[in-house]
């Protein structure tokens, strides 16, 4: 597969169409410009053609002590011009947030769990 010039998709017509992929490692900010980690994975729905989650990982010193989060997909925006994903969270509302380490991942299909996250982050439920 090719590059993917992230900032050329968006300009040619701002339909933001891109390899899941090109937005692992993106780092992700709040409104305020603090760094609140960088994006692990995209999480997809298979059974609803959708975007669920993307893993945010935040904290700790050289991977060592890293939390993992699920943020919903519609609490995030890419910043294509940027090259970073924006949360509307602060740091003390992501510290608070449920979270993982990378080897006890969430049973994300759960939908309890599911509806705790997106309450968390006041994002509708992306199956409704």
């Amino acid at each position: 597969m090719t590059a993917i010039d992230y900032k050329a998709d968006s300009e040619a017509g701002g339909a933001g169409i891109l390899p899941a992929d090109t937005l692992e490692g993106d780092k992700v900010v709040n409104q305020q410009g603090e760094d609140l980690g960088r994006v692990e994975a995209i999480m997809l729905d298979t059974g609803r053609g959708r975007i669920a989650y993307a893993v945010l990982s935040f904290g700790g010193f050289l991977g060592m002590g890293e939390k993992l989060f699920a943020i919903p997909w519609g609490a995030l925006k890419v910043d294509s011009a940027n090259e970073r994903v924006m949360l509307n969270v602060d740091k003390q509302q992501l510290e608070n947030a449920p979270g993982f380490d990378k080897d006890n991942w969430p049973q994300m299909a759960d939908r309890q769990w599911a509806a705790s996250i997106h309450s968390h982050y006041r994002a509708r439920p992306y199956w409704e």
